[in-house]
């Protein structure tokens, strides 16, 4: 032992720490660098002493200069030529020290880094430095509990990025770099997983292995999911009310359209704009009734937000069922406005594949651009039908533009009101009691017949059928339908309701 003013003594064998692996945690244990390099020599022990003794410490040692007041500028001077000359890893000044120029000079001639106690006394930060020298669980404890402190301060300042700031925060106090990897296949169960509400967002990871970043990492990711949920709440919040009411819209009576124009208004959803809407429907490729899992939908939603964000048109996703409802709004007459609408629902089918495998299928219908209320109904409605098409005939995963020529655009427009579509399915509800397939069976076979002028050989040829076959289910037919199909309105009503539901068969 030196003399009285050496209180304590703290000796520790350890490889490559240095002063600047002191000042990575300089908050936690307040220090701060005032003069010479920020990385001397190894330190190999921490000791308390006067300035008087440090001839007498061996090189390597940090020496924790003892007293309350900072000593005279000569003394410094002194001190740190005789550092230099010992080798010693750096010196720290009691509170209120203040560097003379000349201790500057010295201090960087020498290589002696000179640091200074912001508030603890001279026993007490050199026991705090040999815990870090030292190691071991309880100093791993103490940065984890401390990182954990920081962080928690950062998510409750209301920082613009909480996020960053939190990371920051966490990897100050650790000394250890903290960041957000990227990993939509994170599980709950991952004790660094980042979810924003159900949608995983990725894990935290250390920039190297760290016991005290193991502890407080779960808590730290914990403060960023948390953070994150509500900076997205507050940043796409609004759409989830412009998106139930785009269903509601699509769904509605055409009588009530025009009701939707002043609400659509105050939620910011101009309804007087041309709309193009893109309809995608998943389905399972051995079990087309299997449900999509409930994590695709937020997870989908958030992706989609988030690459609409600085697009320059007006975007809207909405949710039926499984059905993603894509809406792309604008002035009317811009160009291009479908494959804009294109460009961004094949990265989120893209996105949809990777977040739910290979067994499920993402099929895409385009609908026109259309202008109002009624316009909106009316693209989302082509969108849907064209989805439907792509998936009769077998183009699963398709991107399916709607047919706008001709008879199938005007089976689209009573497709798309859903008091004409219910008036003419009312025509075929009877066969509903065949059961599922016996009835569409009857519906197919019901439009053959009439679109060839009632001819069953013709219908027959269609059919791959024998005509007296075709013959035999048109009677049973008539007899379930109860009509006239040789009165003219009548086959026309008949004929126009197959083609209708045929449309929607898919559904």
């Amino acid at each position: 032992m030196c003399s009285g003013y050496r209180e304590s003594a703290y000796i520790v064998l350890v490889a490559q720490l240095t002063t600047a692996d002191l000042l990575a945690q300089a908050e936690r244990l307040g220090i701060s660098h005032v003069a010479g390099p920020t990385a001397g020599a190894t330190i190999e022990r921490v000791d308390v002493a006067a300035l008087s003794e440090l001839p007498s410490l061996p090189a390597g040692t940090l020496a924790v200069v003892a007293g309350d007041e900072p000593p005279a500028s000569y003394l410094v001077d002194v001190a740190l030529r005789q550092a230099s000359a010992r080798g010693l890893a750096g010196l720290v000044m009691p509170v209120g020290f203040t560097a003379a120029e000349t201790a500057t000079v010295l201090a960087d001639r020498g290589g002696v880094p000179v640091l200074v106690s912001s508030a603890a006394r001279a026993p007490d930060l050199a026991v705090t430095i040999d815990r870090v020298i030292s190691g071991g669980a309880a100093e791993s404890m103490t940065r984890a509990a401390f990182a954990v402190e920081k962080a928690t301060a950062a998510a409750s300042a209301g920082e613009t990025d909480a996020v960053a700031a939190i990371l920051e925060a966490a990897g100050t106090a650790l000394g250890v770099r903290v960041s957000l990897q990227d990993d939509p296949g994170t599980s709950w169960t991952d004790a660094d997983a980042v979810f924003a509400g159900e949608v995983p967002i990725g894990r935290l990871i250390a920039e190297t292995s760290d016991p005290a970043a193991t502890v407080a990492l779960p808590v730290v990711a914990s403060l960023v999911s948390r953070a994150m949920q509500r900076h997205l709440q507050d940043r796409f919040a609004p759409n989830q009310s412009r998106a139930d009411l785009i269903v509601e819209l699509i769904l509605a009576e055409a009588g009530r359209v025009d009701g939707f124009v002043a609400p659509a208004a105050r939620l910011g959803l101009p309804l007087q704009l041309s709309h193009a809407v893109a309809w995608m429907r998943p389905q399972h490729r051995v079990d087309p009734g299997l449900r999509a899992p409930r994590f695709v939908e937020a997870a989908l939603e958030l992706f989609t937000l988030q690459l609409i964000d600085d697009r320059p048109e007006l975007w809207h996703i909405a949710f039926l069922q499984d059905d993603v409802i894509l809406v792309s709004s604008e002035d009317h007459g811009a160009g291009d406005h479908q494959r804009r609408l294109r460009d961004v629902i094949v990265r989120v089918q893209a996105q949809a594949r990777r977040l739910i495998g290979d067994g499920w299928t993402y099929t895409v219908g385009l609908g026109t651009p259309q202008t109002g209320a009624a316009g909106l109904r009316q693209s989302a409605a082509e969108a849907r039908v064209a989805a439907d098409s792509a998936i009769a005939a077998g183009r699963l995963d398709a991107v399916e533009l709607t047919d706008v020529t001709g008879l199938r655009r005007l089976l689209l427009d009573f497709y798309a009101s859903p008091v004409s579509r219910n008036l003419l399915d009312d025509l075929l509800h009877p066969l509903d009691a065949l059961g599922p397939e016996r009835s569409a069976t009857a519906v197919r076979t019901l439009l053959s017949y009439l679109g060839n002028r009632n001819s069953l050989t013709q219908a027959g040829r269609e059919l791959n059928l024998h005509p007296n076959a075709v013959g035999y289910r048109i009677r049973r037919v008539r007899e379930v339908l109860d009509v006239d199909l040789d009165d003219p309105d009548t086959r026309f009503a008949v004929e126009l309701a197959c083609r209708v539901r045929l449309i929607g068969s898919t559904r």
